[in-house]
């Protein structure tokens, strides 16, 4: 059976409840019962952020999610909130562009260290360093296919920032590839 519950945790701003809301797309897409919940800080731009996301094959009885089976962590104050919280085995997608992989349960869990930031500013835009996340996290969690969540990207960028799609498509692309 398909399932994974995830949270997504980061700043304000760096793009966090556009991957929670894009991974829940793809998975209708690829055919599964979704749940996102968006959760803000005081702050929007630079408070935390994060959200939680549960993809199912089967009905899903809570969206809420005490022990998640997957982190993605953008910054430092994410994973020393939430890395604890974390099944025993469970994947963890970890931004090292911003947290100090030491720092990383490696004992308890998958971890997958990914230099989101370098990787997005490779690409030609820093602010991709969310789509980099997700395509590490697919990759990792094969819980759905790199095809859907590209194909859902339409769903979740602006019409008006459509052109951008291609860009995000490369840095999904490369995120993958870094946990290959």
């Amino acid at each position: 059976m398909r399932y994974i519950d995830s949270i997504i945790a980061g700043f304000g701003g760096q793009g966090v409840m556009l991957i929670g809301n894009l991974l829940a797309y793809a998975g209708m897409k690829d055919g599964l019962n979704v749940t996102y919940i968006p959760v803000y800080g005081p702050e929007m731009r630079g408070g935390t952020a994060n959200c939680t996301v549960v993809l199912s094959e089967e009905d899903i009885g809570s969206p809420i999610i005490h022990r998640p089976k997957s982190l993605i962590a953008m910054n430092r104050p994410s994973l020393d909130k939430f890395q604890s919280r974390v099944e025993d085995g469970g994947v963890h997608i970890i931004n090292s562009s911003l947290i100090d992989m030491e720092l990383a349960d490696t004992d308890r869990l998958k971890c997958y260290g990914v230099p989101c930031n370098e990787i997005a500013d490779g690409l030609g835009n820093t602010r991709m360093a969310n789509m980099v996340a997700i395509g590490a996290f697919v990759q990792a969690t094969g819980i759905i296919s790199l095809d859907a969540v590209i194909g859902s990207l339409e769903n979740v960028i602006s019409p008006r920032y459509h052109k951008l799609i291609p860009a995000n498509t490369e840095a999904i692309k490369a995120g993958a590839k870094h946990v290959s």
